[in-house]
């Protein structure tokens, strides 16, 4: 790979090298399934096609909070997709969502069943659907979308951009990790002086704006994101720490986390979940292990 500063763009570009890095196998500029394969359906009216990423973890949290309130119409399946070995790019996972990103909803609990795909678009579907976590009163309401939307947006800066080019780019540039530091470290103090006013993202309440917003930067507070705790300096920003802990300490936070994770301690995964009694299985495994 060429150093950034000898490289000239062409005048037209063209995919005609591997891209390098964590995800070269992946990544491409074409969009479409490579392969047939369905998806498997389990007996709940919700299927979730998924992974524990940041964005996966949003919508186990919020399945487990609803099923935490009572909402047993939120009952779910969650099979793991494996973005690594391009599970996302089977027919089946491709014609519920067609951007082949992870996650995607099945709801198969009316006569048709309805797709949906983007984290955020997901979220208010749930909400929407069950009455729960998205203020109804029109200021709040509006307040907490613009919070979400928050998060949604900036997304490719935290994960596609820092993430990306900390972590994962096969060489280490300055100028992407200086521009992308600075923009994670912006947006930590927009997230920090908002919790310096109000205990949540929309106020008083929890809800899914919260929920949108800590796995990515709870992530990096709480969980050492990207290896990159020192580096952002995260414990500057106390109101942020306060609030991941505090949603953290959340039981159903803690189940929605476990979902379709797939690294970390053996204990704390949960590849697939069909049954709420999954976790109790889990669990025992734990208190097996430190005997």
């Amino acid at each position: 790979m060429s150093d950034s500063a000898e490289y000239t763009p062409p005048k037209v570009w063209t995919w005609n090298k591997p891209s390098g890095g964590r995800f070269a196998n992946i990544n491409r500029p074409i969009s479409g399934a490579t392969h047939e394969k369905e998806l498997p359906v389990g007996r709940h009216p919700l299927q979730l096609y998924s992974l524990g990423t940041p964005n996966g973890v949003k919508v186990t949290v919020m399945l487990e909070e609803l099923l935490a309130l009572g909402h047993n119409g939120a009952e779910y399946d969650a099979w793991l997709i494996r973005i690594g070995e391009g599970d996302q790019f089977g027919s089946g996972f491709v014609a519920i969502n067609p951007n082949s990103k992870i996650p995607a909803l099945l709801d198969r609990s009316g006569p048709k069943p309805i797709r949906v795909f983007e984290t955020g678009a997901i979220l208010v579907y749930l909400a929407e659907k069950f009455g729960a976590f998205l203020p109804t009163e029109p200021a709040l309401r509006a307040e907490c979308l613009s919070w979400l939307f928050w998060q949604m947006g900036s997304t490719p800066y935290v994960g596609g951009g820092f993430g990306h080019f900390y972590a994962y780019a096969p060489v280490k540039i300055e100028y992407a990790i200086d521009r992308f530091a600075m923009e994670t470290k912006r947006l930590l103090d927009v997230l920090d002086k908002r919790l310096a006013e109000c205990e949540y993202l929309a106020g008083s309440e929890y809800t899914i704006a919260d929920m949108a917003a800590w796995p990515w930067y709870g992530g990096l507070v709480k969980f050492g994101q990207y290896g990159a705790t020192e580096f952002l300096a995260v414990h500057e920003y106390t109101n942020v720490v306060r609030w991941a802990d505090a949603i953290y300490a959340r039981p159903a936070v803690q189940r929605g986390r476990m979902v379709n994770r797939v690294q970390g301690d053996p204990s704390s995964q949960l590849h697939e979940r069909h049954d709420a009694s999954d976790f109790a299985t889990k669990t025992q495994d734990k208190l097996a292990a430190a005997d």
